[in-house]
């Protein structure tokens, strides 16, 4: 099985760290520097500049519009200004009838000077909330779970460039209106008539514009950016690159069931399941023809030629082949608090802020969701009462909000991440290892299954270090980490990292890799090798610029 190949990788990840200060003496351990905050002052990141504003005109002054301009220091439970922001609802159309909207949030970027360009994040599901991103991985403060309040968030990506966090498609979070769409192509229209009433009302036109996100983004990112170059309309379209995580991108048979049981065997010193039971998923996998497959397919390069498609678990005569319901089953009854997404996890849940939509997640009693809390919602602009919920229970495809009712057939497979590759040459594709949802080489087989710029799949492994440069840190609460984190590999216009110690959500769980990804995604650093500072430090770093990894 290929998943040897990740054990050889990780092991010569922990060599080459072997120098680091923190295996050199176990008796006088390294540990990063925060600031000594003073009693009663909010913390401020030293490195952060305030700009003035280019945003704040006739279209966005509370005289004309009042639900945008945002106060920063008036947002509930954040004891620091977080700077000037924008948050409200646009219609997805130019139609002066249309009463579908979706919210947003966008904010400027902190440096005195950047780029006329702009950044989306999309957060997946589908029909979970972008807010949930900018609470927990990217945005300028962060309310992680199991924590008592919000932090400044020194790895924002509002450092780098300006940020837009939108909740799509219509029905939710803060969106308006009743969801009709029942395709990625129909997704892409409604985003693009949103986009152009954004770009209109803050007068961004003919900005470069980068698509991100994570999980079910994997869908939503590669048709919106296929629709923004179908738009052929630079004004309001200008796409110059995509970033996507822990995406589902094709079927996800080959996604999930085939490498599952791989993974599990990989991780079970930590996961823990008895050789009994692992037999058995062994019969199961060779039934299934999913050994076979893995064997015949996820090779370096390839075989060229089109995959075959297995069966989904539920078409077969019994749900034997189900292997991911039939390991998370088993590895519940191990580890009751098991995250599919960050599978360290251990009991207790963390109490989440979001709200309850995994079993990882935790509501104690009396407890209320950030985002449903009424001087929340006025702070945001948003219609005040909305039920609002980190992933809706609202049919956002029309008949339901399991993946089956997306009819599109997924970017890997139609052609759509091709010619986003092609057109752009600047697509990334990162997964964190410690994801049991949509793990590293359940992304990299559907990556194999597919042809872009003249040839069919990576040729080689992804392997080379992935670097994170050491870097001071300010904020106990939000800290990264730093040296060889992963690794990676670029081929003809897509490149494709991994972070070793994230899950699910990349950003959330190692900021510095994302920090990184983001700075190369803009152009501001070549590749993941480059061992120099963020870009964004006040000149070099020296506390461990000696250590070569």
């Amino acid at each position: 099985m290929k998943l040897s190949i990740l054990s050889s990788l990780l092991y010569a990840s922990a060599a080459l760290a072997g120098s680091s200060p923190y295996k050199r003496n176990v008796f006088h351990k390294h540990k990063p520097t925060v600031e000594k905050r003073v009693a009663n002052q909010p913390f401020r990141h030293p490195e952060l500049q305030k700009r003035a504003s280019s945003f704040l005109t006739e279209k966005t002054e509370p005289n004309y519009i009042a639900e945008f301009a945002v106060n920063g220091s008036g947002i509930p439970e954040v004891p620091f200004d977080i700077g000037e922001s924008y948050a409200g609802l646009l219609p997805i159309s130019e139609d002066p009838d249309e009463s579908r909207q979706l919210f947003f949030w966008f904010f400027p970027s902190t440096q005195a000077e950047t780029p006329k360009e702009v950044v989306i994040w999309l957060n997946g599901g589908p029909g979970c909330s972008s807010l949930s991103g900018l609470l927990t991985e990217n945005g300028p403060f962060t309310w992680e779970s199991g924590t008592l309040s919000p932090v400044q968030n020194p790895y924002s990506w509002t450092n780098l460039t300006n940020m837009i966090w939108i909740e799509q498609p219509v029905g939710v979070g803060f969106s308006q209106g009743t969801p009709n769409i029942t395709n990625e192509i129909e997704l892409a229209a409604e985003f693009r008539g949103f986009w152009k009433n954004f770009i209109s009302t803050f007068d961004m036109q003919s900005w470069d514009v980068y698509v991100t996100g994570e999980s079910y983004a994997g869908f939503y990112v590669p048709y919106i950016a296929d629709g923004f170059i179908s738009a052929n309309d630079t004004e309001y379209f200008n796409l110059k690159g995509i970033s996507i995580n822990d995406p589902i991108i094709g079927d996800e048979t080959n996604q999930q069931q085939v490498v599952d049981l791989p993974y599990v065997e990989y991780w079970n010193n930590l996961i823990s399941l008895n050789e009994t039971f692992l037999d058995q998923m062994r019969e199961h996998q060779d039934y299934c023809n999913y050994s076979s497959y893995l064997d015949t397919y996820f090779t370096f390069p390839p075989p060229q030629e089109a995959f075959p498609v297995l069966p989904e678990p539920s078409r077969r005569n019994n749900y034997s082949c189900d292997q991911f319901d039939n390991l998370y089953g088993a590895i519940l009854e191990v580890n009751p608090c098991f995250n599919i997404y960050h599978i360290t996890e251990t009991c207790p849940h963390p109490f989440s802020q979001l709200g309850i939509v995994n079993t990882g997640d935790y509501q104690p009693p009396g407890a209320q969701v950030y985002f449903n809390r009424t001087d929340v919602q006025q702070a945001l602009h948003a219609k005040v009462g909305t039920n609002w919920q980190q992933c809706t229970d609202v049919n956002v495809f029309g008949n339901g909000t399991a993946r089956g009712s997306d009819t599109s057939p997924g970017p890997a497979i139609d052609g759509t991440l091709q010619r986003v590759i092609e057109f752009t040459n600047n697509t990334l594709i990162g997964s964190g290892d410690l994801d049991f949802l949509l793990s590293t080489n359940g992304t990299l087989l559907a990556i194999q299954n597919m042809t872009w710029n003249g040839l069919q799949g990576l040729q080689k492994y992804p392997s080379t270090p992935l670097y994170a440069p050491y870097h001071p840190e300010y904020n106990g609460g939000a800290l990264a980490g730093s040296g060889v984190q992963g690794v990676w590999g670029t081929e003809r216009g897509l490149t494709f990292y991994t972070a070793h110690l994230a899950g699910h959500e990349l950003p959330g769980y190692t900021p510095g890799v994302a920090y990184r990804m983001l700075e190369i995604l803009l152009g501001r650093i070549d590749n993941f090798s480059n061992t120099a500072s963020f870009t964004t430090q006040n000149g070099n770093y020296t506390g461990n610029s000696t250590i070569k990894q």
